[in-house]
């Protein structure tokens, strides 16, 4: 049966860079028999000013029906003209709150191919294989109370609650030692429960889930500013690591540099299953929107289409497609295709959809033997 994809492209580079994207969805539509049905729909000021929200209220019901979501990026300086109530209405916080997609997975690639352009020693990225898991629906992000409050004195006061129960920790801990599992069987749980009560909490629960049902993968613990540093020290030491809302989303942005950049690293937000089996699922690419490129066609369509790679993998079980999609990113970057975030001095460097051309004709060579 044909499975069916909303597409969101959203703002700024967004749009550029999920435009390759669907350049791959079409290839393995045309050579691959992949039976996808493609809808887009917009997100951002566009259906602001059509619609009066983010996104069309018809195209949210929906989001968590279809088989897949595929997101481009949100945010830059037009939406200044939203109201702040819209925004947080419609914002991708509430989209992934409201789809369940509580389990953020992000994987991070040492690339051989791009030591040379890499800040790291090629001897530090050499075999890096990775994935971040992110507790997407709590957290710090969604704690109440929360709020900007004036004070007597004239000043101001912030507010942010990092809240988490236990049953949240246990869902995503759940995920994390089951994709461990199907792995090198090594987690890494990171906290700061020297300072914090969830982080206690946090280390607790996973412990627990560890001893009670996941024996056989070794689990540690590590505080969060030592991961940080040892992200940027020896990343290949990590197989799993397993994080909340906050410290998930800034150490994965860290593995950037391991990457050689936020450009080529992709995501996927995966819900819990229901009682027929469907699982609601989001795809996009770590990078954002960043305005200040927006339009150039310079912007790195790799973490979109390694997206696509997971949506393959995570929601339409078809692994060899998704193994084959990274190995044809790989031979398109051995071959030299580089846009600017990845070029290497004194190298040239693709367009945006010169590296869609690139990765496309990877594909083929790489199906072909």
């Amino acid at each position: 049966m044909p499975r069916d994809l909303i597409v969101l492209p959203g703002e700024g580079i967004g749009p550029e860079v999920i435009r390759q994207a669907l350049r791959v969805i079409d290839w393995f539509g045309a050579r691959r028999g992949l039976d996808l049905t493609v809808r887009e729909e917009a997100y951002g000021v566009a259906a602001y000013r059509r619609h009066g929200g983010i996104v069309a209220d018809a195209v949210r019901a929906d989001l968590v029906s279809a088989d897949a979501v595929l997101f481009g990026a949100t945010g830059g300086p037009a939406f200044e003209e939203i109201p702040p109530e819209v925004r947080r209405a419609g914002s991708l916080l509430a989209i992934r709150r409201e789809m369940g997609v509580f389990a953020n997975l992000r994987p991070i690639v040492g690339y051989a191919e791009l030591a040379d352009a890499s800040a790291l020693k090629p001897e530090v990225m050499a075999g890096v294989d990775l994935v971040v898991v992110r507790e997407l629906n709590g957290g710090l992000y969604f704690g109440e109370p929360r709020g900007i409050a004036d004070l007597p004195d004239g000043g101001r006061r912030g507010l942010n609650t990092l809240t988490y129960a236990t049953w949240e920790i246990e869902r995503i801990a759940r995920a994390a030692f089951t994709l461990a599992r199907g792995r090198a069987g090594r987690l890494c749980s990171v906290d700061k429960s020297n300072v914090l009560e969830t982080g206690r909490l946090w280390r607790d629960v996973v412990s627990r889930i560890g001893a009670e049902a996941y024996p056989d993968v070794r689990l540690s613990h590590i505080l969060v500013d030592n991961c940080a540093m040892q992200l940027a020290r020896e990343p290949g030491q990590f197989d799993v690591l397993l994080a909340d809302n906050m410290f998930g989303d800034i150490l994965s942005d860290i593995g950037g540099a391991v990457s050689g950049s936020l450009g080529m690293l992709p995501s996927a937000s995966l819900a819990a299953p229901d009682a027929d089996g469907h699982r609601a699922a989001l795809y996009e690419p770590v990078h954002g929107s960043a305005p200040d490129i927006a339009g150039k066609g310079i912007a790195n369509p790799l973490g979109a289409i390694l997206s696509v790679g997971l949506m393959l993998r995570h929601s339409l079980g078809r692994e060899e497609d998704a193994a084959l999609l990274e190995r044809a990113v790989r031979r398109a970057l051995a071959g030299g295709a580089r846009t600017p975030d990845i070029r290497a001095p004194n190298r040239p460097a693709l367009s945006t959809e010169g590296m869609g051309d690139a990765v496309i004709a990877a594909l083929a060579e790489t199906a072909s033997g």
